[in-house]
């Protein structure tokens, strides 16, 4: 063959290339080695009579990509991609790096609402994926008879090879191995928890009383957190408000969620660059942990009723006794995912109070109503009875959601796509509904970017609303917790917990802003890598004079 019927064959063979992945999508190491080194080197090989072996390679992957690249990118931005008709950035259209920019500094859920300012209700953030600010679009999408969970979801794991219940894109074994979950979180269940939840708060309060200077709030509120879920999910094995976290494990933890989140955009890649040490380091490192804390529960047992009595089936109902491995990887998740985030919403709503004083002062009147000198504000027995504070939670996660991106979505493979209202999701691409933007925006929520408790009592019947004709209220677009049958399963829990800490907190304590710290820094602070990542707060904690100590 010439030179330039070897280079013809070049370019036929990268368009041929990208028509298999178009249609695959496949992460088969085997078939990428080769069709991306052998196959091509097969090709250089011709070039070899005519130029140097090294040459010859040069110039047959240098057509090869570009032909390759070329033929990506002219599809994505064509009118004959899936998603070619919904309003976009072009570089989102193009690559999903462009995302990943943002992502990588924490920043993905405040550029995606730029988007929608500019775009509208839909806008496409990736060659294959939509994100909508549509409430009608929330049932479709997630109820019961909507779409299963996005790849994203296994790219956040890094290909784990037992995922844990978030990371299950199949329905049907997702509702499987959501049974005992259900279990663990029941009304009867979460009374077993009750105890566990005010020992720790109670020591949590005990130990900001013994600060002193200027302690970093949210740093004692991640301990407490994790040593909480740790008791809940594994019998205890963790003690960081008593001894500190002398290993680093709250740090390896943000590391994990800042590695996984990064390939959330690459899911394809996740399961190699586990491997990478660098890369998946702190990943195993959870793995192993909760795989250690799973096998000592099993040894040891416990003289409670934990999740893990529920999650290893020690309560029998299951006919059949669960893979370790999969019990230990739902250990993990729950360790995760409760500590950050019940972690991060009880530090914003105690940031919120502290910046807007009329509402820390309306709450603590509640409070002192219902808990008095001598009241336990551990007993859970007035919580319903308290609108305020469950106003105030609520807004904390209107404004700031643990998981500000949401929840991906996407078509089951042979179904062709699926019809979420107005808008088509072809088989082969991803949708979601942005939890942050949709929560922020004017068309559901009066004043939307201020935190105001009082719209929730507005709501509720229990206060006027100062213009009733201008007051907006989509309780619809409220989702903290997702919706739908993969919603948050630990939403009650996480619940009693803030219910708690917050009325045991404010009965004992009063606390302020550190004199000379920029308040504004805060918000500037919180990350989005998946769950809600939090700066420092630093503050001046002082026992209520009025209280008993």
């Amino acid at each position: 063959m010439t030179p330039s019927n070897v280079l013809q064959a070049t370019v036929g063979y990268g368009l041929l290339v990208h028509q298999v992945y178009r249609k695959t999508e496949s992460s088969n190491f085997i078939l990428a080695v080769s069709l991306f080194a052998l196959l091509p080197l097969y090709i250089s090989s011709l070039l070899t009579l005519d130029y140097p072996p090294l040459v010859a390679i040069l110039i047959t992957y240098t057509f090869f990509l570009t032909t390759l690249i070329l033929s990506i990118v002219c599809y994505r931005v064509s009118p004959f991609h899936p998603l070619g008709r919904y309003p976009g950035p072009l570089a989102c259209k193009i690559t999903r790096l462009w995302l990943f920019k943002f992502s990588r500094r924490g920043q993905q859920h405040l550029y995606i609402r730029s988007l929608h300012d500019r775009y509208g209700d839909v806008v496409r953030i990736g060659p294959n994926e939509l994100c909508i600010c549509d409430s009608t679009a929330i049932a479709p999408m997630m109820g019961q008879a909507g779409l299963p969970k996005g790849p994203n979801w296994t790219g956040r794991s890094m290909d784990p090879p037992i995922p844990a219940l978030s990371a299950i894109r199949d329905p049907v074994l997702h509702g499987q191995r959501r049974k005992p979950w259900n279990r663990g979180m029941s009304v009867s269940a979460l009374r077993e928890y009750e105890s566990i939840v005010a020992k720790r708060a109670v020591q949590f309060i005990n130990v900001m009383e013994q600060q002193k200077g200027t302690p970093n709030l949210a740093h004692w509120l991640a301990c407490f957190s994790y040593d909480l879920i740790n008791d809940i999910a594994f019998g205890g094995g963790s003690e960081l408000l008593r001894e500190g976290d002398t290993d680093g494990i709250l740090h390896t933890i943000e590391q994990g969620m800042r590695k996984g989140f990064i390939f959330e955009h690459l899911p394809w890649l996740a399961g190699y660059a586990y491997k990478i040490p660098v890369i998946g380091r702190a990943t195993r490192t959870v793995r192993e942990t909760g795989r250690r804390k799973a096998q000592h529960r099993t040894k040891n047992g416990s003289t409670v009723k934990d999740l893990f009595y529920y999650l290893n089936n020690e309560d029998g109902v299951e006919k059949t006794q669960p893979n370790p491995d999969q019990v230990a990887s739902d250990g993990s998740l729950a360790v995760i995912a409760g500590a950050d985030t019940t972690a991060a919403t009880l530090c914003n709503a105690l940031y919120f109070l502290m910046r807007n004083p009329e509402c820390y002062d309306r709450l603590q009147e509640e409070v002192d109503k219902f808990y008095p000198i001598g009241e336990n504000a551990l007993d859970p027995k007035y919580y319903s009875k308290m609108p305020y504070l469950e106003a105030v939670i609520n807004e904390t996660m209107r404004l700031y959601p643990g998981a500000l991106s949401g929840s991906q979505r996407a078509p089951m493979k042979g179904s062709g796509g699926k019809a979420i209202g107005p808008y088509f999701i072809p088989e082969g691409n991803q949708v979601r509904v942005h939890t942050y933007t949709i929560q922020r925006c004017s068309r559901y929520f009066s004043h939307p970017d201020t935190f105001w408790p009082e719209r929730w009592l507005i709501v509720g019947g229990l206060q006027a609303a100062p213009n009733p004709k201008e007051f907006v209220h989509n309780s619809d677009a409220f989702i903290p917790f997702s919706y739908g049958p993969a919603n948050c399963v630990g939403k009650n829990l996480a619940m009693q917990e803030m219910r708690m800490v917050l009325c045991h907190f404010m009965q004992r304590l009063r606390v302020r802003f550190a004199p000379g710290w920029n308040v504004d820094e805060w918000e500037r602070n919180l990350h989005d890598f998946f769950i809600l990542l939090t700066g420092e707060l630093p503050v001046i904690v002082e026992p209520r004079c009025d209280r008993e100590t």
